[in-house]
This record gives C-alpha cells, structure tokens and sequence, in this order.
C-alpha cells in the first residue's frame, strides 16, 4: 500500500494488518489535535486526551438497514486476521478503527457509514501515550514525526444560510408534532434542522476542531470522514466488562451570569416538560441495554450537565456486560440506536413521523460516532453539536425534543443555541 490509499478487499483478503503499539513520550505543550496533518485526519478527544490519527490502511462504507451489521461483520473479520504487538494494553491501543453511522436505513449517499482504520494513531489516557501504526501484510517503520503543525487556516469569508428550512417554517412543524403529539399519535419526537455555512475557499477540518476541543474540554471532540463536532452525550462505552451511557435530554440555554444560571438549572430540574421528555430516554437506553447486562444501575433522578453555551438534564446508566464475547461495543450502539433522546418515543414512530414532517436529510447527524479495538471495546457518542463538512460548504445541525407541551418559538430558541458550538468554532 502506497500514498495512503486504502487496501482493497483483496489486499486484505490476501494479507493482514500488521499493528504496532509503543510507548511514546509527548511535549507536555504538545496536545493530541496539534499532531494532525491536513490530509484524513481523525479524532476523539476529551479534557486533552484521547485517539487521534491520520491516513487510510484500510476503510469500509455501509448502508441501509444492514450498516451497523455489516460494518461490525467487516471489523470482525479484520481484527480477528491482523497481527498485532501491542507495548502498552490501554483502551484504546493496538487495532483501533474509528466510526461514523448514518442515522437512517436509507441507502442514499449522505446516509452512508464507514468505518476506517488509520495508518498512524497518537494516543494519551492518563498521563501515558502511545504510538500505534498499521499496515497491510508488513511493518510500517514508526519512525513517525510526532510535532505540532502548522496552524489551520481560518475560512473564508464565511457566510451563514438557511438550510432545508427557514425558522418559521420549522417552527410549524414543531406544531405539528405537537398536535400529533396531543391527540394520541406518539410521546415524543426529536425535531432537527440544518444550517449551511459556506466560504470562499475549502475549510481545513482542524481549524473547527482546534477551537472546540479548546472550548468544550467536557464534550468528546470527533472528526471522521467530514462529520466532526462536539458532543456532551456518550452513547455507549465498553470497557473490560462494563458498559456505560451518558443520556442528555431536557435543556436550558445559559445566561452568562452564575447566579441566573444557577436559578435556571434549578427550574430545569423541576421542569415537568424537561423531567418527562429526560424519562423517555433513559428508559429507552435501559430497555436497550437491559438483554445484555447481567446487572444495571439507573439512577432515579438525573443532574443537570453544565456546558458552557446551555444547561442538561443528564443520567448515566451503567451496567456489567454478560455477551461481550458475542456483542461488540458497535452492536451495543446499533441495538440503542436511535434513542428517544435523538428519535423519540414510541421509537418507530417517531422516526417514521421525522421522515414524514422534518424535511431534510440528517445523513450521519445524530447517530453513533467513535472507536473501537480489536476486543470489541470502544466508544461511541451521538453525533450532536456537530456538522458534515464537504469542501467550502459545512453543513450544522441540532434537534429539539418535542412533548406535548413543547412550544415551538422555545424549541426555536433552545436548536439555535445548540448551533452556537459549531458556529462559534467556524467563526
């Protein structure tokens, strides 16, 4: 394999991954998102740790109802074929992979997912770093350059447009699901809509990613494949054993002034709408874990997550995995996808209606996004926060959840502060 283009199916086949692991030392100056080149970068960061890489040794795209099956079939396969010398036995070294899942089971090519396997992976996890290379059918020498960058460009001449629907017209939808809501039809429904930024000249994915990683350290700050953003929610971790999953649902904007924001946290705790619209989704998370855990802890009441642009009500769910063996962290997020925190309740319902009434195509917005090991442990967030970035054009999304008494110019205001990450990080 030359000029990191990806092996083949047949390449693979033929020859498998070749994996090192060794300990490195980094620059305590030096973060994880200064190391990345311009071409195929990826990431998943959080408080300045976590995985970032760079070039393709091997990728697959999925779609349909069968992408999540398929995708962990294809990971599978390849893990179970490479030969890997791992120095270091840390989550997140050795064979990793890195994900991001459409949303839908359509076919369409925005809705794609893909899976792919970096040539070079930096890590850091609790003060120790490591180096990860991986090839097909050889050694790749580790000699890799492990230096800041030149700093990303800033784009150009940005300029901000409606996406598939302007603000009124989303607010009358969001009307809608509520009339649909009061007369009997479903509990909830998850409404998004899409803003699209587009500049002069191509946007460089690290200027965004820099910015929020600096801004939003309690968030995990993701790239792959042109889908990248900050989320506040974790979907799904597999660790030896144990799972756990970070459920965001019922939300506040912040004021800027802690005491205010300290009283709106308090009403937000209280708030009947936010309490009812946070217990559909929690309850869709444990349903969904429930088969696979040998035991759960799903705390009665939730706490209210502090970002620095809006306010959470937040549970984590935690729970000992008996199938681990059969049921990788990939399939534990397919079996809870779509939650009620990003689809609604009844769950087939409620993405029947977002087909029906929302208007756009949310292709990977939404869905799982992350990494995962060769052992099947890994972890996935929910691609919210964020945008698909294709050349000049970037593409932001948010999504409110509507319950019987949502009232659509508050939904307004709560999507456009969900906006403000994304939109602040490109500015």
């Amino acid at each position: 394999m030359t000029d990191g283009a990806p092996a083949d199916d047949a390449a693979l086949r033929a020859s498998p991954l070749v994996v090192r692991t060794t300990a490195i030392e980094l620059p305590d100056a030096l973060s994880l998102v200064d190391l990345l080149p311009e071409s195929e970068p990826v990431a998943w960061l959080r408080r300045g740790e976590g995985l970032v890489g760079w070039g393709v040794a091997a990728s697959v795209r999925t779609s349909g109802p069968g992408r999540f099956t398929d995708a962990d079939a294809w990971w599978s396969d390849i893990a179970g074929r490479a030969v890997v010398r791992d120095d270091v036995v840390l989550p997140g070294s050795g064979l990793v992979c890195f994900g991001s899942l459409g949303f839908t089971d359509d076919q369409s090519d925005a809705a794609s997912s893909v899976l792919v396997v970096p040539e070079v992976v930096v890590g850091l996890r609790e003060g120790r770093a490591w180096l990860t290379t991986a090839s097909v059918g050889e050694l790749r020498r580790q000699d890799v350059p492990l230096e800041a960058q030149p700093a990303p460009p800033a784009p150009v001449n940005l300029r901000f447009a409606d996406g598939a629907r302007t603000g009124e017209e989303w607010m009358g939808v969001v009307a809608d699901a509520v009339a649909r809501i009061n007369a009997g039809a479903l509990e909830k429904v998850v409404l998004a809509r899409d803003l699209v930024a587009t500049a002069d000249e191509p946007i460089d994915v690290r200027w965004p990613l820099r910015r929020l990683a600096e801004s939003y350290p309690t968030c995990w700050t993701f790239h792959v494949e042109g889908m990248f953003g900050a989320t506040p929610e974790l979907l799904v971790r597999r660790e030896r054993g144990l799972v756990t999953s970070r459920v965001l649902a019922g939300t506040i904007r912040r004021t800027g002034d802690d005491e205010r924001d300290l009283a709106l946290a308090a009403t937000l705790a209280r708030s009947s709408k936010d309490l009812e619209e946070h217990e559909y989704a929690v309850r869709s998370v444990a349903d969904a874990l429930g088969p696979h855990c040998s035991s759960m802890n799903v705390p009665e009441a939730p706490f209210v997550l502090h970002l620095p642009n809006v306010m959470h009500l937040a549970t984590d769910v935690a729970g000992v995995v008996h199938d681990a063996d059969q049921v990788s962290s990939l399939a534990l997020a397919a079996a809870l996808h779509p939650s009620a925190a990003v689809g609604g309740t009844p769950t087939r319902v409620a993405v029947e209606l977002i087909g029906e009434i929302e208007g756009m195509d949310r292709g990977r917005y939404a869905a799982p996004v992350g990494w995962m090991d060769a052992a099947g442990d890994g972890e996935w967030g929910i691609a919210l926060r964020s945008a698909e970035l294709t050349g000049a054009s970037v593409r932001l999304f948010a999504g409110c959840g509507i319950v019987a008494d949502s009232d659509p110019a508050s939904e307004l205001v709560e999507s456009q502060a969900k906006l403000v990450p994304v939109r602040d990080a490109l500015g």
